[in-house]
């Protein structure tokens, strides 16, 4: 959960990159003005992101906190694969966002059942039974700690390396 609030604070400045963007692109003056075909481009642009990072193995987040992610094989994650994790970790936000809006309720209510949400989609996470976040299952997907191997230094071309016993 760690990572992913770092991912979040790491979102502030794509977000911020693409608001600048659509605002300049479409001449939006005013925060309120064309705010669906905003939210419709940042949802496209994180998925840009995110699915780049994964077929990668780790966005910058992951990176961090030596978390990677892999198919069920251990094998990297095709593009098509982070595309349908990226859809099924809506799951995150979706259902409570759905209930605010059909309800109708105020954005106090509407976050304080959004957090409420996000703390039991985690706690789920300790029925699977690899103790897997369920999006992560569905697509076919785990997370797994990741360090990088070390590399080792070559000697120069034309050179040997000699060791010396005492």
């Amino acid at each position: 959960m760690a990572c992913w609030m770092y991912e979040g604070l790491l979102m502030f400045g794509v977000v911020f990159i693409a608001g600048y963007l659509f605002s300049t692109l479409s001449q939006t003056r005013n925060a309120l003005d064309n705010r669906h075909a905003l939210q419709a481009f940042v949802f496209v642009i994180f998925g840009i992101y995110f699915v780049w990072f994964w077929a990668k193995g780790q966005t910058l987040a992951m990176k961090t906190w030596h978390i990677r992610v892999v198919d069920v094989h251990g094998a990297p994650i095709t593009q098509q694969r982070a595309l349908l994790r990226y859809a099924l970790s809506w799951m995150w936000f979706l259902p409570p966002l759905g209930v605010s809006w059909l309800l109708d309720l105020p954005a106090t209510k509407g976050a304080v059942l959004t957090l409420g949400w996000v703390a039991i989609w985690a706690i789920l996470a300790r029925f699977h039974p690899q103790r897997q976040f369920w999006h992560d299952a569905w697509a076919g997907t785990r997370l797994v700690t990741w360090i990088t191997p070390a590399k080792t230094k070559r000697p120069a071309p034309g050179k040997t390396l000699v060791s010396r016993s005492s």
